[in-house]
């Protein structure tokens, strides 16, 4: 197989998107157009973020929430990383090891997943894994 190009000025652009706490995007999508890595889309509903992953497609996907207590909120980012079950087991290994490329644009994430069940593109799932990652979970269990 080739190797990969990767758009890094698109990339970068959708990736300083999604961490901008004062932009309505939550979610950016990369992944392969022949053998370019390329931004493919963004968004600001979780539920289209879900619809970019399908059985067929190597994604990776970057996605900022809000987590902490009722005194603390802060933005945390996730990467995921999303191999179909359809996908060759050569461009699988890619995959794994273009991960390395995307880390050069996309960096400081909470939580980092791996995955090629649809199951884990859910957001209570999401949420619980960042929240174990972050440690300690103090507050005072009065809600908001």
């Amino acid at each position: 197989m080739p190797a990969t190009v990767m758009d890094k000025d698109s990339m970068r652009e959708a990736y300083q998107d999604v961490r901008d706490d004062s932009s309505d995007t939550i979610w950016a999508t990369f992944g392969y157009q022949e053998n370019n890595l390329v931004h493919l889309s963004s968004g600001s509903e979780f539920e289209e973020f879900r619809e970019q992953f399908n059985d067929d497609g190597r994604i990776f996907g970057f996605l900022r929430v809000t987590a902490g207590d009722e005194l603390s909120k802060r933005s945390k980012f996730i990467l995921i990383t999303w191999v179909g079950e359809n996908v060759s087991p050569l461009k699988r290994a890619k995959a794994g090891t273009d991960k390395a490329l995307v880390k050069q644009v996309i960096q400081s994430i909470a939580k980092e997943i791996m995955t090629s069940d649809l199951a884990d593109i859910d957001l209570d799932f999401i949420m619980d894994e960042v929240k174990k990652a972050g440690g300690a979970n103090y507050g005072t269990g009065v809600r908001n």
